[in-house]
């Protein structure tokens, strides 16, 4: 009674059996081969040819200046200027958190590019360009490189400040701006940029400041001591920051500061 179904089990898995092996024998033996990973190999030779010591000088000058990013975007560009200020409404308005770091940074980061724009268009065709071209020498590229931004800090740096780390270094009495060196213009230029930061900032704390005030006031008047101010003054501080489109104020003096 059983074994008809049996054999047609047996028959099927026959069948089954004979069709996957033809379907094996269908596939090309160079398609089931393994994806080759490429390998990557870094080694250091000796360059006989004076094109390829250049290109080796390049990219060792770009590492160098991939290292020091960070230190010439904060201390020679607008952004000390840019981040102090945004921190100060973040700190005026009580929200620790709110922008997150991150955005604050990438905000400012972006400012600093628009606001440096004009300086690195300017660098770019007097500096970059020829030197690339091979028109001008490594030590006539810095100097032709470090002129627009030189000339970018002295605009944003106070008089006294310079005088101060001149007499710091004991530096000759400077005739024109090409007799102050980097090493003194740079400091001077990162406390002048804290100051008109610092003194943005107070501007911008007044308003919440005022509204503080205000709130404590009322709390007291009604008795309620126990009730943190800072969190009925809150929503009123995003309130009139949001109703006066606070970003695009803010942003657009930070941009006309420079």
């Amino acid at each position: 009674m059983n074994k008809g179904p049996k054999k047609r089990s047996v028959l099927v898995l026959f069948l089954f059996i004979v069709t996957v092996v033809s379907l094996l024998g269908l596939v090309d033996p160079v398609q089931a081969e393994p994806f080759p990973f490429p390998q990557i190999s870094l080694g250091i030779e000796g360059a006989e040819e004076p094109l390829e010591v250049a290109q080796s000088l390049q990219i060792l000058f770009i590492l160098t200046i991939l290292s020091l990013a960070p230190a010439i975007l904060v201390m020679m560009t607008s952004f000390t200027r840019i981040i102090v200020v945004l921190s100060f409404v973040r700190s005026a308005l009580g929200i620790q958190q709110m922008p997150p770091n991150q955005i604050l940074i990438g905000l400012a980061l972006f400012l600093t590019l628009f606001v440096m724009a004009p300086t690195w268009q300017e660098i770019n065709q007097e500096a970059l360009q020829p030197y690339l071209a091979g028109n001008m020498s490594q030590t006539s590229f810095l100097q032709k490189g470090m002129e627009p931004v030189r000339s970018f800090m002295f605009k944003q740096t106070r008089e006294k400040d310079l005088a101060l780390f001149v007499n710091l270094a004991q530096l000759p009495r400077p005739q024109t701006y090409s007799d102050i060196p980097n090493h003194v213009l740079i400091p001077a230029f990162i406390i002048s940029e804290l100051k008109t930061a610092f003194q943005i900032g107070f501007i911008i704390f007044i308003p919440f400041l005022v509204i503080d005030m205000v709130v404590a006031s009322a709390l007291m008047s009604m008795g309620m001591l126990m009730l943190p101010p800072m969190m009925i003054s809150l929503p009123f501080k995003i309130l009139l920051f949001v109703l006066v489109d606070g970003w695009n104020l803010l942003v657009r003096s930070l941009v006309l500061s420079f």
